[in-house]
């Protein structure tokens, strides 16, 4: 096809067209394209005619700042919408978006391909210490310390980020203790217990006797 720079079909001796593997690839693309747009149309037609009067919007810990933030420029524009915010993790809120639960989520990349996304801020992991921040941390300083670690199934974003960190490094994570919430967390690193890894952003619930190290290298940094 023109201006995709690759055939998409083949056209065989019989008649029959047979997919090429790119053409297969925008066959399914194609698809989720049209299931959004119908979505999109559906959602459209309720609002114009006034059904849609509710939003349920998800969010984490991690967004609490920036979901309230667009939250409340979003009701001043619409104030006639009632908008409902559910605190929960990122897999669970993609699960309730394709499910029709949410409309509209604050959850950490990636997504599946039925959802649509865009990126509102970066984040970074950090180091969470007792006290002040510790000044510049690079892996090195971490590498074969035991932390205090989120539940993965409470935060699987975080737990992946983290992954993809000691990989890159070629090493595996120390866990010293698990929590089931990042307040827990940062709370055992308050009371002496053990420094741990969260995302930058937690600096919005995190206690004044604790201090976050965003840490260094582009392995770190997360949307």
């Amino acid at each position: 096809m023109d201006g995709l720079g690759a055939p998409l079909f083949e056209r065989e001796r019989h008649g029959r067209n047979d997919a090429h593997r790119a053409g297969k690839d925008v066959a399914c693309r194609a698809r989720i394209l049209l299931q959004q747009a119908e979505t999109f149309y559906l959602r459209a037609q309720r609002a114009a005619e006034g059904h849609l009067r509710r939003l349920a919007i998800g969010f984490g810990l991690s967004s609490i700042a920036l979901a309230t933030k667009w939250v409340a420029r979003f009701r001043t524009r619409f104030p006639e919408l009632e908008l409902v915010l559910d605190d929960m993790s990122s897999a669970e809120q993609v699960a309730r978006l394709l499910s029709g639960e949410l409309q509209l989520g604050f959850i950490r990349l990636p997504v599946p391909e039925a959802l649509s996304a865009c990126i509102l801020q970066t984040d970074r992991l950090a180091l969470v210490t007792p006290g002040e921040p510790v000044g510049p941390v690079c892996f090195d300083d971490i590498a074969g310390e035991a932390l205090i670690a989120l539940l993965p199934q409470r935060g699987q974003g975080l737990a992946w980020q983290i992954r993809q960190l000691y990989e890159h490094n070629g090493a595996q994570p120390k866990i010293l203790q698990y929590a089931s919430d990042v307040q827990t967390v940062l709370s055992l690193v308050a009371a002496g217990v053990g420094r741990a890894i969260v995302l930058l952003s937690a600096a919005n619930i995190a206690p004044a006797t604790v201090g976050l190290t965003p840490l260094d290298g582009e392995p770190a940094a997360c949307e």
